[in-house]
């Protein structure tokens, strides 16, 4: 897409002499062929930074607001979205998102990279949360590898409800293709996609660091709506986890030291190659 590679070569400078975010990992994105980016989602700018740092096109899904908002706002959110050739999912599940998936596998039979949020929807908290199984079903389908994406910093950069991400560390951590061909056949199995879908969030956990809920995001986010200590967007498809478990009380994850002040985990991790663990 032109406006899409014209945005990129002219925002991507500004926004990474602004926040110096870093890459770990990149040389896992083939330089051709299709691939699922299976990434975690902490903040609406995820979508923003992950495809400034690659050296392909990524297209994500986009939760279908993005594209029936009102007013200035609501008509520049929209046209940036199809600029940058978001995807429109609706979020009220069933047959509604169907249309989504569609155009993913085609994005995925053309050869392209393709981005998705196997959460859903952002955390709520910066934890880690259950993944659904349509990113199980892609790649049954489409035959094309996932790779796990660790979205680092952009949680406490950007929580929700603030518009623009803090200038703090943000980074992401790419690691090796999941090959699910073993499975070939087999997109119907509700067992199979769950095994698959669980298979990618234990990447993610341990490329990411982030405590791990077994819980759908949107279930925490529509509990914590209904005793008045969340109002952003609360999805409408959530589905409880199995055996009517509650989220656990533990500790939020903090964000770790900034490295740029030369301290923490991540100490000298302020350029593209990122931490060095």
């Amino acid at each position: 897409m032109a406006f899409y590679q014209a945005l990129k070569a002219t925002g991507g400078p500004i926004l990474k002499a602004a926040y110096k975010p870093w890459i770990r990992g990149k040389e896992n994105v083939p330089e051709s062929g299709p691939a699922i980016l299976a990434s975690n989602h902490n903040a609406v700018w995820d979508s923003v930074f992950l495809p400034m740092m690659l050296d392909r096109e990524v297209v994500f899904m986009g939760k279908a607001d993005y594209f029936t908002g009102t007013g200035v706002k609501g008509w520049a959110t929209k046209e940036f979205m199809r600029a940058v050739g978001t995807i429109p999912v609706d979020r009220s599940g069933g047959s509604a998102s169907e249309g989504a998936l569609k155009a993913g596998l085609e994005r995925l039979r053309s050869g392209e990279l393709f981005g998705i949020y196997p959460e859903g929807t952002r955390s709520p908290d910066g934890r880690l949360y259950r993944g659904k199984t349509g990113v199980a079903r892609l790649a049954l389908l489409s035959g094309a590898p996932v790779i796990p994406v660790a979205m680092i910093g952009t949680h406490a950069a950007q929580p929700i409800g603030q518009k623009f991400p803090s200038r703090t560390n943000i980074g992401m951590v790419i690691g090796e293709p999941l090959d699910f061909s073993r499975y070939k056949g087999l997109h119907k199995d509700r067992f199979v996609l769950r095994a698959i879908t669980d298979e990618i969030m234990y990447n993610l956990m341990l490329l990411s660091g982030q405590e791990y809920v077994d819980l759908y995001a949107a279930d925490v986010k529509a509990k914590l709506a209904a005793e008045g200590k969340f109002d952003g967007p609360v999805p409408t498809n959530g589905r409880p986890g199995p055996g009517g478990r509650t989220a656990p009380v533990v500790e939020v994850p903090r964000r770790p030291e900034d490295p740029r002040e030369g301290e923490g985990p991540l100490a000298g991790a302020n350029d593209e190659s990122g931490p060095t663990a």
